[in-house]
């Protein structure tokens, strides 16, 4: 019952966006959560989402990280994917990092690394892994500006040892792309690194330039877009994509595009909304484990497929039209075929959130006051993250938690002078 109350609950909130092929309150009610155990970083990104005061805040007390995956579990319930991230979640003691992905495993949750791989040591990830971590996601970028590697074709060579790093350890692989204008022409390129890699990487994110956070950027220029990054894709798959398939989200938000990669081609995995919707309606449950196996999804699939007489027609169709795109290539192949989603998320500017993209986000960040849109988040990062915290210990005690050792001090001062930082003086407030 709990279930389909966070389902309705979803389906309310998508309520002016709801579509028959919406995810969001018919599998899942939610996309994912973030939740940020570490606000430090050991990269300095030009396009950075995280605040100037961020490197200097003390990581929230193990407890309170504990409260928001109870938080979580409460508001979007099991089968929920977690990010684990900050900051780069390296930088947090292993030992409670551990902790806390085992933690998020036992709650039913799906936990994911999200880490720039620089501390994602092989080590650490077999301890993670063997703690029920999911989904390892590695940020690989030039806005990193690593030294020695002025292109995203020289970043394979990193892109490769993070792959090596995580073989065998039955994690589902992730990367992130930043898109700005001084990569954008590279993408392809990049695109086709990733098809060549479809046997190791599971989903491939491409988040486009955004001014918010401490990043240096600003804004971005015009010919990067969710329909250019698309077409960027398409290159590279030789062909047009059905983009709007598959919905998660508001539809300026997000591009969701499960492919097949199949000798060395890129195939839509379904081309219509229409038995999209079929099956979101046969067969609820899986949308909820993309960390199916293919055989489990074949399986899941025809059993949907069987129980319900009104996909047959529709069905047919598919499996014909599938067959004629890529029948070929399945054959020269050998019958090898692997997964592959991309994913276009267009976060906003701080200082042009769109309410309606807020109020029906899919992307959400676990505070100390609940999940906040992720992009409203970072857009006024610091009201979350100077908040002095009371947190319960395990113990039964008060574990007051004050995010600066100056914090008192400043947020005085800030309190002092006109009202040019609403952010630090509603946290002076709070004191």
């Amino acid at each position: 019952m709990l279930a389909e109350q966070q389902l309705a609950n979803t389906r309310q909130r998508m309520a002016a966006i709801d579509t028959p092929n919406q995810v969001l309150g018919r599998t899942q009610s939610i996309g994912c959560v973030a939740v940020e155990i570490t606000q430090k970083c050991n990269l300095d990104c030009t396009l950075c989402y995280l605040s100037e005061n961020s490197q200097q805040v003390h990581d929230i007390p193990i407890e309170e990280v504990y409260r928001r995956l109870d938080d979580a579990l409460e508001q979007f319930g099991a089968g929920t994917h977690v990010q684990i991230t900050g900051g780069d979640p390296t930088l947090r003691k292993h030992s409670e990092l551990v902790a806390i992905v085992r933690y998020a495993r036992q709650l039913g949750l799906f936990p994911a690394l999200f880490t720039n791989g620089i501390g994602a040591t092989r080590a650490l990830l077999e301890q993670l892994a063997a703690a029920g971590l999911a989904d390892v996601s590695f940020h690989v970028d030039t806005t990193q500006r690593r030294k020695g590697y002025g292109s995203e074709n020289d970043l394979n060579d990193i892109r490769r040892e993070y792959l090596e790093r995580a073989a065998g350890l039955g994690l589902m692989v992730i990367f992130n792309t930043t898109v700005h204008r001084d990569n954008f022409d590279e993408l392809p390129q990049l695109i086709r690194f990733f098809r060549d890699h479809a046997d190791l990487i599971g989903l491939v994110s491409f988040n486009l330039q955004a001014e918010t956070g401490r990043g240096e950027w600003g804004s971005r220029a015009i010919e990067v877009s969710k329909t250019t990054v698309r077409r960027q894709i398409e290159i590279a798959a030789d062909g047009a994509l059905p983009w709007d398939v598959v919905r998660v989200g508001h539809i300026k938000c997000h591009d969701y595009m499960p492919t097949l990669v199949c000798n060395g081609r890129i195939h839509a995995a379904i081309d219509s909304p229409d038995i999209f919707a079929r099956l979101l309606e046969a067969a609820p449950s899986l949308g909820s484990d993309r960390h199916l196996s293919k055989a489990a999804l074949i399986r899941a699939y025809g059993t949907a497929f069987l129980t319900h007489p009104g996909t047959w027609w529709p069905a047919l169709r598919y499996f014909s039209g599938l067959l004629k795109r890529m029948g070929g290539d399945y054959v020269r192949s050998r019958g090898r075929v692997h997964q592959l989603t991309f994913f276009i998320q267009n976060f906003m500017d701080a200082n042009s959130l769109d309410h309606e993209r807020i109020d029906t986000c899919s992307f959400m960040v676990m505070t100390a006051d609940g999940p906040v849109s992720m992009c409203e988040h970072n857009a006024n990062r610091d009201q979350y993250i100077l908040k002095p915290l009371e947190v319960k210990s395990a113990s039964g005690g008060v574990i007051h938690y004050v995010p600066l050792d100056e914090v008192k001090r400043g947020l005085k001062r800030a309190a002092a002078l006109p009202a040019s930082n609403p952010t630090l003086q509603s946290s002076a407030e709070a004191l």
